[in-house]
């Protein structure tokens, strides 16, 4: 790790973190507390994939909806309108909606080679917005004089990685460049998501082998053809397993490339002062037991 202790982290002049976990325990809310101190730059990963790597994607895929209605086929055709994406750091619906979720095309599914597909434009567009941290960080400081940084990253990032290889691509470059902080949950948190998933199901990206496993599953286990699944009710069946499924990756990612701090510790976060103090702590209890 790059701080390997509290007083490495204290006396840095430079502070560089990323931070990981699932969606809703607390990563862009200390980004954006950060972010607000003046001294540190907030690079959103998924921000950085919206608009670097799947924008052409996203608006392709509103103009083929839009050459659908014979009105808009024809002021396009003509360049006569512009359709765009609004992506924002804290509106990062056009990702989403692109991404899109497997079922019957009649109450808004993708057939699954199609959901497919962009799942692993997803997975290439993350792993490249990931690799993209150095340039960012030489950016934050060349460019704009931030001197700390803040490597936002998606639920998924553990997808993508195998946290037990020491030689780990992605995992080298990061854990070079920044610390890396699990922000992990507990029991009452995982409750939490999955009651507010299941009130506002949004789609996700999955590792390949997890989609398939769990597909079959539902497919089985509710006696469905592809085409009858209803997309909505197979996100909300599979979030907990997702959950489940991502919980020893980002465990063994913070065992051997990073540290841990709990959500609850994350949210009582009110300025950078409060933050320094958290990963000082942190980093001297993981000395401690070392």
């Amino acid at each position: 790790m790059i701080y390997s202790s509290a007083k490495d982290w204290r006396e840095a002049a430079r502070k560089k973190v990323l931070f990981f976990g699932m969606s809703g325990l607390g990563k862009t809310y200390v980004s954006n507390v950060l972010r607000d101190s003046g001294d540190w730059f907030h690079y959103s990963i998924d921000y950085r994939i919206g608009t670097r790597y799947m924008g052409e994607y996203i608006i392709d895929n509103a103009k083929a909806e839009a050459m659908k209605v014979p009105f808009l086929r024809d002021l396009l055709l003509s360049d006569s309108i512009y359709i765009g994406s609004n992506i924002s750091f804290e509106n990062l619906t056009p990702v989403a909606t692109y991404l899109g979720k497997p079922g019957n095309p009649a109450h808004g599914g993708l057939e699954l080679i199609e959901y497919r597909r962009r799942q692993e434009q997803f997975r290439l567009a993350e792993i490249h917005a990931l690799l993209d941290t150095e340039y960012f960080i030489d950016r934050a400081k060349r460019l704009y004089q931030y001197p700390n940084f803040i490597c936002d990253t998606g639920g998924s990032i553990c997808e993508w990685v195998d946290p037990e290889d020491p030689a780990d691509h992605v995992l080298s470059e990061l854990s070079r460049q920044t610390l890396m902080i699990w922000i992990k949950g507990d029991e009452d948190h995982t409750a939490e998501l999955i009651r507010r998933f299941d009130k506002a199901p949004k789609p996700m990206s999955y590792q390949a082998e997890f989609l398939t496993r769990v597909w079959d599953e539902y497919l089985t286990e509710h006696g469905y053809a592809p085409e009858d699944v209803d997309p909505d009710a197979f996100i909300r069946w599979t979030y907990a397993r997702a959950l489940a499924h991502r919980q020893p990756r980002y465990q063994a990612m913070a065992d051997n490339w990073g540290v841990t701090v709990t959500a609850d510790d994350m949210h009582k976060v009110r300025d950078a002062g409060d933050f320094d103090e958290l990963i000082e702590r942190t980093l001297e209890t993981r000395t401690n037991r070392a």
